[in-house]
């Protein structure tokens, strides 16, 4: 098919972030359509999305043109005067020619971020001349500085600039850009670019400027722009683009439209046919790793490092295996020049030794290294040369799960630091390899369902309620659902739509704009190490003072550039923490890397559920889950992680059924026992389909990680080219057809979900380890767990809760006894002095210097010995009303009321002292002692110490935290008979369900709404944590007295839950709000059973009438049955009349479900 005579060379893809929309795959089948032999991209100011355009673009069979739109600074890149932003930046259009012009445009782009940053990023013409070698210039829109000078009416400015430029970037590489959008300024620039043309022999180009695909996209633009200025559609200042003529037109159009100019549409072709940058992708550049002896090469030096770490990793792994020496060291020799000869072969021993060499770093530096992560544990190389700290023999993994040479792609080993201390292995990598070839890389967050709705609400003015609304009618799961998917899911968008043209306006705009990039961050844990300095090989930008790689990446494998992943993990923290607090309080050192893995407490542990800070199983679901299967080995710890996810799930009955005995295991094939057995004859993991493949198909290993592969991404055309070749291969071995097939259905089935046991196994031992400590060493574990979440309110609370559970007392602040943080008093855990407040570190190191000659023996001594310059009046004041002096004996209120003059006392004392003076102090220390002399000189007055409830309410007022005691303690008890919820298992409800929980109200926050009412913010604490309500107008004002009262209140209200399973929000939309004490005062008349009748039958609801028929009582009782949108209630009659307990509660909410049982 002929091509056409237009080429777009002026386009934004959505990577010009809010403010370009077109999307690539969508662009590529328009180009295609209009049978363009070309197309750029000329994001603004960035390189964002050149790999994936072009990558795309080859694809497609178009070639791709990299080109960006840059700001031009009026002077000096570095000048950064204040002007406003459009006299600062003027557009340039540059487009790649070659590789010395897609070099030269990475130097611009990426000194244009880091330099040239003032408002956009900037370059300037001083640059420009430096890299214009292999680019084209063109003068881009009205905002260009030939066009902007036109437009003012100043042909002489136009014409410098024009000359300028073509200076800059000589004949045949600057062009003119003109353009028909509609916009009268337009005409006029229009005018004067063709006269320059002529004038000075600069060629035209006409161009569109696309921001939009089609034309009737404009207004979704107009609402993407105010998403990105945070106006709305509604303010007369906004930014917009005046016209919605901005979209990929079709050559057919351009033609019409510069029919007087039809060298401007040759010309864009002709610049396409110069343009020929191309891309050598599947090479790797991997950063130089120095070896000690320059004879030696990295292979040979990689093989004797993994012989001579094997044999001292040797003894380990006799100690666990079952077979004879020799044969053991044969199978582990084998496999270890297996990987060597593979590692060699593909070129990647390098990657190795400089992932060995950080992690030795970290290790010599006593930073704590995970055991490994992700399918790295399958190499036995890595284990011995102490990447890993996983047997991969022992467990069954497999190193073509990780490097499969069927399949070259770079090795992925991803690493786990201790969270306090990742930084510092970044900086040993930074400068072992230079500043300029070490970097982050970015990321992007992108407009989905639910946020696409709530931005495009704001920018239409749709107050917030509504929009909020519609945004949470789009379901939780599955993640990442598409507006789509939730419009056939949930019926009521469809009501919604029908109901108000806004919300139907609302969503149709939420569509087009879905799926966007919405902004760019920088990736948790990506690390990219080069062989040359960065800006020779990739774009860079500078976010918040980091030097940061414009590619993703996916984009920066891509370019064959080596990426690491230094992850923090906060549990590696915990244990590090729980190991020093061991080795000081108990004198004993803990191997936690020879632990044990038989160790009965562990399990025994494991088995009750109590998992509270042990990795990977603290939630609820797997709490239950380690109850019902009871683990007592290691290998159950491997699948109980792989299995607790979406998919699997469904096989877990069967999987306890099976290791309790009471479901028998059978196997399709002898072959596969040996595959299966240790998850109990059910597939599990991934490796265990290449084993599958292996055994019954003849697939050697690699092949069978293609088709482990294959299979899991459900690649049906790929699977149907597999399938025949399993079957031959079974067939081969004499495997019936019927049973092959059987075997292949299952193995296709279970392969969606399979897990790697890599993963699994190496994460196992993290879990392992925690529960083995929290076995042993309970109190030093918590201590620790404490610590690591020392500014985390909710979860310190949370693990409070837990130590008291565990009969662990948790100690309030003691002037003698604690350390900065938290420490070990005895088998109790002691806060440190930073957790209260007003209490600086310099006051705090001050009182923990003077304390290392002698304790504190009274008030008075510790106001004569400490530095009152640092240690004031609010320090003395917070620590007071802590109870930090009180095992010295004295009351706080004593303290309270005489702490002032007291203190003046003892600073006069310290200045008679500092001029060597006699002191009141000094003739008091003459006597027995400092505190009876103190006591017998400055008598504290007798007085009564406050109640109970004002000594805790001062404790939580310096601390945060109620810690000897808490008010809905004495209520412990009884709190169910009136709530179905607390602030822990909020997170296990649904939006916009009803619950009812009890707190103590620790802060409310006022605020005026538009109609001047005062509705407030109030945080609820409770034993576990804490809970956000929102009390509006007309309730606030009515309970306002109840939320002021400090004492325990009862709110009912309906959940409102936004933001993403992993970071959910949830508030409690306020109802009603009861004292608890009234409240518990006569608390119910009846009591409810909510019935599901999908859940149960007629058989399951009689049995349960007669399972509660023990609690009979004096109140009446109801049957609520729920099918569907349909409601039964049901009274049970006089003669089940029941007692209302807690008894009957949780015996009813067994069998009908969570929450099922109301007492009203």
């Amino acid at each position: 098919m002929k091509h056409s005579q237009f080429v777009h060379l002026h386009l934004h893809t959505q990577y010009s972030l809010l403010d370009g929309m077109i999307r690539l795959d969508e662009l590529f089948k328009k180009v295609k359509a209009y049978a363009m032999p070309a197309v750029a991209i000329t994001d603004h100011g960035n390189m964002f999305g050149a790999i994936d355009f072009y990558q795309q673009a080859f694809k497609n069979g178009i070639k791709p043109i990299i080109g960006t739109e840059l700001y031009v600074a009026p002077k000096d890149r570095k000048d950064k005067t204040p002007s406003s932003i459009g006299e600062s930046t003027r557009h340039l259009v540059v487009l790649v020619k070659n590789k010395q012009g897609y070099k030269n445009l990475i130097k611009l782009n990426s000194l244009a971020h880091i330099e040239g940053f003032y408002y956009r990023p900037r370059v300037d013409k001083a640059l420009l001349r430096e890299c214009a070698d292999g680019l084209i210039a063109s003068s881009a829109c009205l905002h260009g500085e030939i066009a902007s000078w036109l437009v003012r009416g100043n042909m002489e400015e136009a014409r410098r600039a024009a000359r300028e430029y073509l200076e800059i970037f000589g004949e045949e590489n600057f062009y003119l850009e003109i353009m028909e959008n509609g916009i009268p300024e337009q005409k006029i620039a229009n005018h004067g670019l063709i006269e320059l043309s002529k004038e000075l022999s600069i060629p035209l180009i006409a161009t569109n400027d696309c921001h939009y695909l089609e034309r009737d996209h404009a207004e979704a633009h107009n609402v993407l722009l105010c998403v990105q200025t945070g106006k709305t559609i509604e303010d007369k200042d906004r930014m917009t683009m005046a016209t919605d003529q901005f979209y990929v037109r079709s050559p057919e159009e351009m033609c019409e439209l510069f029919e007087s100019v039809p060298e401007a549409l040759e010309n864009t072709v002709k610049i396409a046919e110069r343009c020929n940058m191309t891309f050598e992708f599947g090479k790797f550049y991997l950063p130089k790793f120095e070896v000690k002896h320059p004879e030696e090469t990295l292979e040979a030096y990689l093989e004797r490092k993994a012989v001579e770490g094997l044999e001292k990793r040797m003894p380990s792994i006799l100690k666990y295996s079952t077979g004879d020496e020799n044969n053991v060291r044969k199978n582990y020799n084998k496999r270890l020049h297996e990987e060597l000869e593979i590692i060699k072969k593909m070129g990647f021993a390098g990657y190795f030794l400089i992932v060995s060499d950080f992690i030795k770093h970290a290790k010599h530096n006593d930073i704590p290294v995970g055991p490994g992560r992700g399918s790295a544990a399958g190499s036995l190389v890595a284990f011995a040369i102490r990447i890993t700290d996983i047997d991969p023999l022992r467990y069954g993994l497999f190193f073509e799960r990780f490097l499969n040479p069927d399949r070259i792609s770079m090795p992925d080993i991803d690493i786990d630091f201790c969270q306090e201390r990742r930084g510092e292995v970044i900086k040993y990598v930074t400068e072992k390899y230079g500043k300029d070839k070490v970097t982050q890389i970015c990321t992007f967050g992108k407009m989905l369902a639910k946020g696409v709705i709530r931005d495009v609400g704001r920018a239409l003015n749709i107050p917030y309620g509504d929009a909020d609304r519609i945004a949470k009618l789009v379901p939780s799961v599955p993640p990442n659902i598409t507006l789509n998917e939730a419009f056939k899911m949930e019926p009521r968008f469809e009501e919604e739509r029908k109901k108000n043209p806004q919300i139907d306006k609302l969503l149709k705009l939420s569509l087009i704009l879905e799926g966007l990039n919405r902004h760019s961050s920088v990736h948790a844990a990506g690390v990219v190490i080069s062989d040359a300095p960065l800006m020779e090989r990739v774009p860079l930008f500078s976010p918040k003072d980091d030097i940061v790689s414009q590619y993703t990446m996916k984009d920066i494998e891509t370019v064959g550039l080596t990426k690491f992943d230094f992850l923090g993990l906060k549990t590696l923290t915990v244990i590090k923490n729980t190991l020093q607090f061991i080795r000081n309080y108990k004198d004993t050192d803990v191997d936690i890397n020879n632990l044990p893995l038989d160790d009965p407490d562990t399990y025994k542990l494991l088995m009750k559920g109590e998992t509270d800070g042990v990795f990977q199983l603290e939630s609820e679901g797997m709490k239950d889950l380690l109850i019902n299967f009871k683990p007592d080995r290691i290998e159950d710890v491997i699948a109980l992680i792989a299995a607790y996810r979406p998919g699997p799930m469904k096989m877990i009955p069967d999987f306890i059924a099976r290791k309790h005995g009471k479901q028998q295991i059978t196997y399709e094939l002898p072959q596969l026992e040996p595959i299966l057995k240790e998850t109990y004859g059910i597939i599990l993991y991934q490796e265990q389909v290449m084993q599958i493949a292996n055994a019954i198909g003849g697939y050697t290993m690699s092949q069978a990680d293609t088709l482990r592969k294959v299979m899991g991404k459900k690649k049906v055309a790929d699977m149907e080219k597999e399938k025949p070749r399993f079957m031959e291969g079974a067939k081969k071995q004499k495997i019936d057809d019927n049973k092959a097939r059987i075997i292949w259905d299952q193995m296709e089935k279970f392969a969606e979900y399979g897990f790697n046991k890599s993963h699994s196994a190496a994460y196992a031992m993290i879990t392992y380890q925690t529960a083995y400590l929290k076995a042993h060493y309970p109190v030093e574990f918590m201590a620790a767990l404490l610590t690591s979440e020392k500014d985390n309110r909710d979860k310190i609370i949370k693990h409070m809760t837990s130590c008291k559970d565990m009969g662990i007392n948790i100690l309030p602040p003691d002037i003698n006894e604690s350390e900065k943080g938290f420490s070990i008093s005895g088998e109790n855990i002691r806060f440190g002095l930073t957790a209260v407040k007003n209490v600086g570190e310099a006051a705090i190191e001050s009182v923990i210097d003077v304390r290392k000659t002698a304790k504190f023996i009274s008030f008075i001594d510790f106001l004569n010995r400490v530095d009152l310059r640092k240690v004031n009046k609010r320090v003395i004041e917070s620590l007071i009303k802590c109870g930090a002096f009180d095992s010295m004996g004295h009351k706080r209120s004593q303290l309270m009321h005489s702490y002032e003059e007291a203190m003046e006392v003892a600073q006069r004392n310290q200045k008679e002292k500092s001029s060597n003076q006699s002191s009141f102090f000094d003739q008091l220390e003459s006597g027995s002692s400092s505190f009876e002399n103190g006591l017998s000189a400055y008598e504290l007055p007798d007085m009564p110490e406050w109640d109970h409830k004002k000594l805790l309410s001062l404790e939580r007022e310096a601390l945060g935290f109620y810690i000897t005691g808490h008010p809905l303690l004495p209520y412990t008890d009884r709190l169910k008979l009136v709530t179905d919820s607390d602030s822990e298992n909020l997170l296990i409800r649904r939006d916009k369900e009803t619950v009812t929980v009890a707190g103590v109200v620790s802060a409310i926050n006022e605020r005026k709404t538009k109609r001047n009412d005062t509705m407030s913010y109030v945080t609820l604490e409770d034993l576990h944590g804490s809970i956000n309500a929102i009390f509006f107008g007309d309730l606030y004002k009515t309970s306002y007295n109840i939320l002021h009262e400090e004492e325990p209140v009862i709110v009912k209200g309906t959940l409102d839950i936004s933001g993403t399973e992993e970071n959910q929000k949830i508030s409690l939309i306020a109802q009603e709000v009861t004292p608890l004490a009234e409240a518990l005062k006569n608390p119910y008349k009846q009591v409810r059973f909510m019935v599901d009748a999908d859940r149960m039958s007629a058989e399951d609801i009689s049995s349960f009438i007669s399972s509660i028929r023990k609690f009979q009582g004096k109140y009446e009782s109801y049957m609520h049955i729920m099918n569907g949108k349909s409601e039964t209630i049901v009274y049970l009659g006089d003669d089940l009349r029941l007692d209302i307990n807690e008894r009957l509660k949780k015996e009813a909410d067994n069998i009908l479900g969570q929450g099922a049982t109301i007492f009203s």
